[in-house]
């Protein structure tokens, strides 16, 4: 095979899968790690990738970069779901008590899914302050719901900011669906901006128990900013089984991994 026709496999494979490694890539073409890294340096010439410990991604996966909510609405939808329905399970058809939904297409699954999983349930309070969750729980006589406002970010459609961060410090609540934009062994959960991070650790803090929905694909990932610790998790709710040495670290930390 020429250079030129494992270069253009590599990039179709960054374009379906995000994410390709030096080893696997050489098993797969029958050549050794170093004419694979060459393939990759010359990629990364051309603006094609961006090159990681052990092999690349795509060059919009860069620890800034962050889809709109438009855009990621279209991907992975019947994971999330899945994964909503699995998350939202946590809680019990007689749940009493007091929940917070975190901001992201994920944990906005789980808001769709909470009315009917709280259908036995009353006096049930959801907080968030997600936009989009809010839109989504508003007129559901089945719950209260509580918005915590803030500066509001377009691409995430989330309050942010101080008084959003020091509001979400005087609650306790009983549990928290929480997001993230990578989850690894070396550093946990994290997110491309800093006032998310904020946030997000605000809400991990707060919370009784932490339940982080998160689909596959953000396994290995780490973003610009890390907001909490593996052992900060209580439950992990997913699509796929955790791979080393991810699955290592989430089992050291003692967290409970559920697949959907």
């Amino acid at each position: 095979m020429y250079a030129m026709e494992r270069q253009q496999l590599i990039e179709r494979e960054l374009r379906e899968v995000g994410r390709v490694s030096v080893v696997d890539l050489a098993r797969r073409f029958d050549v050794t790690t170093e004419t694979v890294r060459r393939d990759l340096d010359r990629l990364e010439t051309t603006g094609s990738l961006r090159r990681v410990h052990g092999g690349a991604v795509g060059i919009d996966r860069a620890s800034t970069a962050e889809s709109t909510l438009t855009e990621r609405r279209g991907r992975q939808g019947d994971a999330k779901r899945a994964i909503a329905a699995t998350a939202v399970a946590v809680l019990g058809s007689a749940f009493r008590g007091s929940v917070f939904v975190d901001a992201g297409t994920t944990a906005a699954a789980v808001a769709a899914a909470l009315p009917s999983a709280l259908a036995e349930s009353t006096g049930v309070e959801v907080v968030t302050h997600s936009l989009e969750a809010a839109h989504l729980l508003a007129g559901e006589d089945r719950l209260s719901l509580t918005t915590i406002g803030g500066r509001v970010r377009g691409v995430t459609a989330a309050a942010v900011g101080a008084h959003t961060v020091h509001a979400i410090g005087q609650l306790r609540p009983d549990i928290a669906f929480v997001g993230t934009n990578g989850l690894s062994a070396r550093f946990g959960l994290s997110t491309p901006d800093p006032e998310e991070a904020a946030v997000k650790t605000a809400i991990i803090q707060s919370a009784r128990r932490v339940v982080l929905v998160a689909d596959a694909a953000k396994f290995g990932e780490e973003l610009l900013v890390s907001f909490a610790r593996l052992d900060e998790v209580d439950v992990l709710v997913t699509d796929a089984p955790p791979t080393t040495p991810l699955g290592e670290a989430l089992a050291d930390a003692d967290v409970e991994v559920r697949v959907a």
